[in-house]
């Protein structure tokens, strides 16, 4: 009985952390084969998907996220490549 709520109160937690961390895939980002500079690869389809956002100066920007301890990893050589993404509300 105690396990099974241990499980359901585990599986609840999962499906928030899911939901909170909703996210669109529109690219990936790598070192590039010299090792001097990241490569960044946007595929056009999701890109376009995005949403977007305007500033006061009439500039339209698509807000990305990458995250930073992946990326450290791709720089450091410990991953190969990591994702970016756009956070969905």
């Amino acid at each position: 009985m105690v396990k099974q709520k241990t499980e359901k109160i585990e599986n609840a937690s999962k499906n928030e952390q899911m939901e909170e961390n909703r996210s669109l895939l529109v690219g990936y980002v790598r070192k590039s084969n010299a090792g001097g500079a990241l490569k960044i690869s946007i595929n056009n389809d999701a890109f376009s998907d995005c949403s977007t956002y305007v500033t006061s100066d009439g500039q339209t920007y698509v807000p990305l996220v990458i995250s930073l301890n992946a990326l450290n990893r791709v720089i450091d050589g410990e991953r190969a490549v990591t994702t970016i993404s756009q956070m969905l509300d």
